[in-house]
């Protein structure tokens, strides 16, 4: 299991929603950017910004494809997303809480 400091990044790429609806659409395999461009209405800088902050976390593959770039979701990455995910949402044996003694709310 990785530290909660390495999934940080990732969490705050996708706690914007046009990132969010981004990986969304790439859930059904490769898209050019220009495809991506013409769904949000969005200006190319715009969306290069936005995929910036999704391929620097790990989240997107690019590749150049002439003038074009064309993104993948990592799946790879995706797999380690929901791993943790589930690690911190389900009691485990190194789960925080197992390390925390005493509450204040019991006296």
């Amino acid at each position: 299991m990785k530290s909660h400091e390495t999934y940080v990044p990732i969490f705050k790429a996708l706690a914007d929603e046009t990132r969010l609806k981004i990986v969304e659409m790439l859930s059904c395999g490769e898209m050019c950017a220009c495809d991506i461009l013409e769904y949000f209405k969005i200006t190319q800088p715009t969306l290069s910004y936005h995929m910036k902050i999704l391929t620097d976390c790990g989240i997107v593959m690019a590749r150049k494809d002439g003038s074009w770039m064309r993104y993948s979701n990592n799946t790879e990455m995706i797999t380690l997303i929901k791993n943790f995910w589930n690690q911190i949402t389900t009691e485990q044996e190194d789960c925080i809480c197992k390390n925390y003694k005493g509450s204040k709310c019991d006296s």
